[in-house]
């Protein structure tokens, strides 16, 4: 690695930039990684919260906002660098909620997730006529 251009400021090789892991390998396995764990946490906490009597209702909601926001959030700017193991990783979390009984059976999977979230994005740019990316859509 060659040296730091500026004495006393570290060179790093990732950064997370708005809970996004942005790395110089152009992987997104280390966001994924992250992504892995803190989901994890997050069905540790839903068990404690369905041992305190959460109705399974209201389990579903907050598998939603928050495991299924968690893999969405950003997708577009980084499920395109996944590798082939990556979305098979995140599936596995998301089938071990329904094990667990956290989210209904009609959960798509993480690719199917990866493409709501592309649309979802280009619908925004194709209405939005002030959007940044608009002068670059055709005609």
């Amino acid at each position: 690695m060659p040296p730091s251009p500026c004495p006393g400021i570290k060179r790093v090789t990732s950064l997370r930039i708005l809970g996004v892991i942005v790395n110089d390998r152009m992987t997104a396995t280390d966001h994924v990684a992250m992504l892995l764990s803190s989901c994890s946490s997050l069905l540790y906490a839903m068990r404690v919260l369905r041992a305190h009597g959460i109705p399974a209702t209201s389990l579903h909601d907050i598998f939603r906002a928050t495991v299924v926001s968690r893999i969405q959030c950003a997708a577009p700017a980084w499920s395109g660098m996944c590798s082939s193991a990556d979305p098979g990783r995140l599936d596995s979390i998301l089938r071990r909620s329904k094990c667990l009984g956290y989210s209904n059976n009609d959960l798509p999977s993480t690719v199917e997730l990866f493409n709501s979230a592309d649309d979802d994005f280009f619908n925004r740019i194709k209405i939005n006529s002030s959007h940044v990316l608009q002068p670059y859509l055709p005609n």
